[in-house]
């Protein structure tokens, strides 16, 4: 088992802060600081630890948040919300908000992605297990959804939208893929985001997770039907009420197949209608919302992972970008008006994945 000492710090003041907030908490909760080891980061400066209880084979998360980086205040808000709406997110049992320092509960070590069998990869039909897991997560999602956002949750305007498809061109074309936009083709780009904001904007709002994803839902491996525990939620918004389901079937990490995914958002669409949610009438419409909220997040995802790869030196992201590309690819040869940006993913990625040129549009 790792120490205590064996986690890195930077800082010695900030870490006997440390020693000394977790040591005070640990008669009231139980812990044991000696078993303190990494659980995971993320792409922000937030840091997560698991520790252990004492007699128990119960554990806890510990989060260290350099407050002059991370304004924690967001996630201890939208865990607190979602918590009292029943969502299965961690409790926040302590938060030293000054140093930056939270004790939460521990939804446990495995990703659903972690669970996913290697078929899934290229796009082979589903195993029971993952199925029960995915109907689980859809199930949890509809409780999220059903969360009433208070007025203090940012919406998911036209503004922030443009924002992130400006990290298409600026980030995944221009830096990652080398393209040098004419105006003709800005002029196209300008155009054809209007076109997506106004698709979406038009879709019904509720509660959105923002990144509703196989790597943000943590699993029990021992039963395939359990709730999944949901993090990373502090980005939260109002918004379409197709994002989280777009985000975790055409996650940017597993591929699945478009006959899975319809299956599950056949099952989506009938339980949000029996529980109240404003989907559309006809599933046909509810399809093309999701299409078109699919190519919004996904044109981001492509800039997103070309920051991360290029910025902040995480190569990993630039294997996930064909699925990504994939997705956005397909819903531009489906519908009209989308032509020429699937001609752009086109060009972007021919010397890369020995792209040809396809057409059918449809609607």
């Amino acid at each position: 088992m790792p120490s205590f000492d064996s986690i890195v710090w930077l800082e010695a003041d900030r870490q006997a802060a440390f020693h000394q907030w977790l040591n005070g908490l640990a008669p009231v909760h139980g812990l044991r600081p000696e078993t303190l080891r990494s659980a995971s980061a993320d792409a922000s400066f937030r840091r997560y630890f698991r520790v252990d209880a004492q007699g128990a084979a119960a554990s806890f998360i510990v989060m260290d948040a350099p407050p002059a980086k991370e304004d924690c205040r967001p996630f201890v808000s939208i865990a607190r919300l979602l918590h009292a709406g029943g969502v299965n997110v961690p409790e926040v049992l302590a938060w030293d908000e000054m140093q930056g320092f939270m004790l939460l509960t521990d939804l446990g070590e495995h990703t659903l992605l972690s669970t996913l069998n290697a078929g899934v990869e290229v796009g082979n039909l589903e195993t029971p297990d993952s199925r029960a897991r995915y109907v689980a997560a859809l199930d949890e999602l509809l409780r999220l959804q059903a969360v009433a956002p208070p007025a203090n949750i940012p919406p998911y305007d036209d503004a922030l939208l443009q924002r992130e498809m400006d990290l298409f061109p600026d980030w995944y074309l221009t830096q990652l893929r080398g393209q040098k936009l004419d105006e003709i083709q800005q002029a196209m780009l300008a155009k054809t985001f209007g076109l997506i904001k106004s698709q979406v904007l038009s879709q019904a709002t509720v509660l959105v997770h923002r990144d509703y994803h196989s790597r943000n839902l943590m699993v029990n491996v021992d039963d395939t039907k359990a709730r999944p525990g949901v993090i990373d939620f502090q980005d939260a918004v109002v918004g379409p009420l197709t994002y989280d389901l777009v985000s975790l079937l055409r996650d940017a990490y597993v591929f699945w197949d478009e006959e899975t995914q319809l299956d599950h958002a056949v099952r989506y669409w009938e339980r949000a209608r029996k529980q109240g949610l404003p989907v559309p009438a006809d599933f046909g419409d509810f399809w093309r919302d999701l299409d078109w909220m699919g190519l919004q997040r996904h044109l981001k995802v492509l800039g997103i992972f070309a920051r991360l790869a290029l910025r902040d030196g995480k190569q990993g992201y630039l294997a996930d970008i064909p699925r990504v590309w994939t997705h956005a690819h397909k819903v531009c040869t489906r519908y009209q008006g989308l032509g020429p940006l699937a001609k752009l993913l086109e060009a972007a990625e021919a010397s890369t994945m020995g792209i040809q040129r396809t057409v059918g549009y449809t609607f």
